[in-house]
């Protein structure tokens, strides 16, 4: 008989004119196998045969024999919970079992209650276990290397190089490439296949926090550290314990929190805000940027040596342009993914729709993709995407990203100067950007994805520096 692995197995081994008040005494449901032997000589096979989460012995056995199945069974069988029970409780002999290793020992019936609530515990604790273990399937199977779809050269070369990093969880590893591309998906890829998927992948905007609550969140606090630190507060480096932490737009904080997360990297130990005490940090710590590290290192924004740090295993994501051979298949997924979604029976891709898409510069990459595949499939009646689905796509002009730049450039007029006017005074580098960046995003129209790309910074900077704007 086919025992399923989903059910908790209690596997008794009690005599017949004891099995009925034993039976009161545990839970019944759709949840639990219960397997019955009265003969200790056929108990080890039945256990070998599914393995079980609690076994039950009675305790009537001759000794010397009930003792050789707990034995036994703590040998081989170490994560079963092990119940004695008795119809006359006997002290010497619970001593016995309990220094053998025997979980529990009760007497029957009057122990009928307790033993019912501690199979109850025992059962709770292996439901949350059974359905952490199935999410860690359904994450190991979604981030597996094999979702990332793409066959190109370029994709497959980073593949391969991530893949070497996921049996030395202290490597820094820095995954850079334009927005959408992936690359958080490729950082849960290497988390979720290492040997310590079952640990935390801890995850955390740097571009979206201020610095003092970047700090606090990354590194916690004492309590009494600053006026509202009211209890103490575990950082995101300790909760990820021997997992995983990944920094995604990293070239967006500041110097001050470069030069802690060095220490960090260089030392493996932090301090909580407040604290005297150096604690281990054990986990994987993994940069993302869509920016231009070397860019910024250059013009003294970014550390050289935290740079060195992050870049052991640099990791640079293709943008989709460089790749167009992968699109057919991204589109593919992504009609899958959203046919049920939006209870559709789309099966294809009309030859001169897929033109137009392969034809696209895709500054959004992979993800601008998807929406587009998302909105194509809410909004088509047939079976087949057409060229009518994507109207709303702007036509490609055939260039790369450098190609448009020195284009863009070539094509600036003296009109396209403009002037930064800042009392020197009161000037500081915020007032710098705030006035830059707003004289560019008046220049675009407000388009704030166009003045993120001119002035060379991601587009979370840019709301960074807007909010900042309008707090003043």
């Amino acid at each position: 008989m086919k025992v399923p692995h989903d059910k908790f197995k209690i596997l008794l081994c009690v005599k017949k004119e004891f099995s009925d008040l034993v039976r009161r005494g545990l839970l019944h449901g759709a949840d639990f196998h219960i397997q019955f032997t009265s003969s200790p000589r056929f108990l080890m096979s039945r256990a070998i045969f599914a393995e079980p989460q609690l076994v039950v012995i009675d305790a009537s056995f001759e000794k010397t024999l009930l003792l050789d199945m707990l034995a036994t069974f703590r040998l081989q069988f170490s994560k079963a919970a092990v119940y004695i029970v008795s119809s006359s409780a006997d002290h010497r002999q619970a001593a016995d079992a309990m220094s053998l290793g025997a979980s529990g020992y009760f007497g029957l019936p009057g122990d009928t209650d307790r033993l019912r609530e501690h199979v109850k515990m025992l059962f709770e604790s292996w439901l949350a276990g059974h359905a952490q273990q199935r999410f860690l399937e359904l994450q190991r199977k979604a981030y597996n290397f094999d979702q990332i779809i793409g066959a190109s050269g370029a994709l497959h070369h980073v593949l391969e190089l991530a893949k070497r990093v996921i049996d030395n969880p202290r490597l820094t590893v820095l995954i850079t490439g334009e927005t959408g591309t992936g690359k958080e998906l490729l950082a849960r890829a290497i988390h979720y296949n290492g040997k310590n998927n079952t640990s935390p992948f801890m995850d955390i905007g740097c571009s979206a926090l201020p610095e003092n609550l970047l700090e606090s969140e990354l590194f916690g606090y004492e309590k009494g550290a600053f006026t509202d630190a009211r209890e103490r507060k575990v950082g995101l480096f300790e909760l990820a314990q021997d997992g995983t932490i990944f920094l995604d737009e990293i070239g967006d904080i500041s110097l001050v929190m470069q030069s802690k997360l060095l220490k960090v990297i260089e030392s493996r130990t932090m301090r909580r805000l407040g604290g005297l005490k150096d604690i281990p940090v054990k986990a994987r710590i993994i940069a993302a940027t869509s920016g231009d590290l070397t860019a910024r290192m250059k013009s003294g924004q970014f550390r050289k040596d935290l740079y060195h740090r992050l870049k052991i295993i640099p990791l640079e994501i293709p943008p989709l342009r460089d790749r167009r051979e992968d699109i057919p298949a991204l589109i593919d997924s992504f009609m899958q993914t959203f046919n049920p979604l939006y209870d559709k029976k789309i099966c294809g891709i009309a030859p001169e729709a897929l033109e137009i898409l392969q034809a696209q510069n895709w500054d959004g990459n992979v993800r601008e993709l998807k929406h587009t595949i998302e909105r194509a499939v809410l909004l088509e009646e047939g079976e087949v995407l057409s060229s009518k689905d994507f109207g709303f796509l702007e036509p490609s002009d055939g260039t790369n990203d450098t190609d448009r730049r020195t284009a863009d450039l070539k094509a600036h007029s003296t009109d396209d100067v403009f002037v930064l006017s800042i009392q020197l005074k009161a000037a500081d580098l915020e007032d710098v950007q705030r006035e830059f960046a707003l004289k560019v995003l008046d220049r675009v129209g407000g388009n704030k994805s166009k003045a993120a790309y001119i002035m060379r910074i991601s587009r979370p900077r840019l709301d960074r520096i807007l909010k900042a704007e309008r707090a003043a």
